[in-house]
């Protein structure tokens, strides 16, 4: 997306806590991935708490990452927000984030959920919530264990039933960026084949269409993030809920490596002017408070240690809790070229 087609938005305020002219005056520039419209209450309450007003431009990933490559030191951006782990592992690499030191952040994240300390002990990103990459199934024509891991997805037994977005979408690049990592270069070209064997047709349309195309019967097995099922389980539409009705969910290699998780999560920019604000910001979305409006909010899973939320959607999901994978995202990021040209070579669209 070119960057003068990015939407710029300067979220209104109301200041109902006292506050030094200074403090008021304080702006916050954000970049942010994060489409979605209960963030809003985050951003004001932000505001509300410290009296510092943020200014927000909205594009995806790949938007964000060139423009702040187009604008370079005379960037205004002080945060980043992106919802993808091999993005931020990427944006990290081409030194678009300045690490810090939060001693707040570093308590409340876990190591593989945050780049890898700099020699200087700095961390360059901190993930802020989390989502699974789930398999629905239809459960008239198969049952959990058919579909318990993700290696079953190429098995010959679910010929013409597998249905999955594009391959090249960042969301089945981690996963498969993960499985290479679990299984070899080698075993992963091979399962990707099997999977593309296996398609009941071709890669099309975003998760919320895999789950319905397997509760219409056009599919037998599709993947999906889990919040795209928690939104269809929440929905007060009777024709969302009678999709959940009809499919079910597993989680993945539950007893082997794990679950694959994905990230959202926020840095400070590289040049930003307003750098003591911008990690005060990420602290706060690391908060109990922010770190739950994620979870009922978005249908994603906090990703603060020891947080506890309400959201019936995936308590139904889980049963409570999942075993996760903890790979490091570091290398679900490197293997992306090596996964792209798999899927280039398998005829995975």
């Amino acid at each position: 997306m070119h960057p003068s087609l990015l939407k710029f938005t300067t979220l209104a305020l109301t200041v109902v806590t006292l506050a030094t002219p200074a403090l008021a005056e304080s702006v916050l520039n954000v970049y942010s991935a994060r489409h979605y419209p209960t963030d809003e209450a985050l951003y004001s309450d932000f505001t509300r708490a410290t009296g510092i007003r943020i200014n927000r431009i909205d594009s995806d990933d790949a938007g964000i990452l060139t423009r702040l490559r187009a604008e370079g030191s005379s960037s205004p951006a002080d945060v980043i927000l992106l919802v993808d782990a091999a993005r931020l592992w990427r944006a990290e690499v081409d030194g678009l984030f300045k690490p810090v030191r939060s001693k707040t952040l570093e308590a409340a994240i876990p190591a593989q959920l945050r780049a890898k300390p700099t020699d200087q002990g700095e961390t360059a990103w901190f993930g802020l919530s989390t989502r699974a990459r789930v398999v629905v199934y239809d459960k008239v024509k198969l049952a959990k264990a058919d579909i318990d891991s993700y290696e079953k997805l190429a098995d010959p037994k679910l010929k013409g039933m597998v249905c999955i977005r594009s391959g090249s979408h960042p969301y089945n690049l981690s996963l498969f960026g993960a499985m290479t990592e679990h299984l070899g270069p080698a075993a992963t070209e091979t399962w990707l084949k099997g999977m593309v064997d296996n398609m009941a047709r071709s890669p099309k349309g975003g998760d919320t269409d895999q789950i319905k195309a397997v509760a219409s019967g056009e599919c037998g097995v599709a993947v999906t993030n889990s919040y795209y099922l928690a939104r269809l389980m929440r929905s007060s539409k009777p024709d969302d809920r009678a999709v959940t009705e009809k499919i079910g969910v597993a989680f993945p290699n539950q007893t082997s490596w794990g679950t694959h998780v994905n990230v959202a999560g926020g840095a400070v920019a590289r040049h930003a002017k307003n750098t003591d604000n911008a990690v005060r910001f990420l602290e706060y979305l690391a908060s109990a408070s922010a770190q739950n409006h994620f979870a009922n909010g978005n249908n994603e899973w906090p990703a603060a240690v020891g947080v506890k939320f309400d959201n019936p959607a995936l308590k139904a999901m889980t049963g409570g809790s999942f075993k996760s994978e903890l790979i490091p995202i570091s290398a679900v990021g490197m293997n992306q070229l090596k996964v792209q040209q798999m899927l280039d070579r398998v005829g995975f669209k």
